[in-house]
């Protein structure tokens, strides 16, 4: 008989993804070399902007470190989504 998954591992699972889409994106973001061809959508010098003006976290992380740090986390809270899951079957 196949049993959903409970609901605590299925939010466990979706707060796992988004970290780690997040973490992802600013590890990428931090590793690009030239950002601007990523995040930039205007042409002319008026309507561009540096994605890099505004700071996701304080001075002392870096945005590489804290892409690192979600990435981690995503997969501690994998592992406890499935652990939750095998273990209310």
């Amino acid at each position: 008989m196949d049993r959903q998954t409970p609901r605590s591992a299925a939010a466990l699972y979706g707060t796992a993804a988004s970290s780690a889409v997040i973490g992802a994106l600013l590890w990428l973001r931090s590793r690009n070399s030239s950002a601007d061809s990523l995040f930039l959508y205007g042409t002319s010098d008026s309507e561009t902007h540096s994605p890099s003006a505004w700071r996701v976290w304080s001075s002392a992380v870096t945005e590489e470190r804290l892409g690192m740090y979600l990435l981690g986390a995503a997969l501690v809270l994998a592992l406890a989504a499935r652990l939750v899951a095998t273990w209310r079957e």
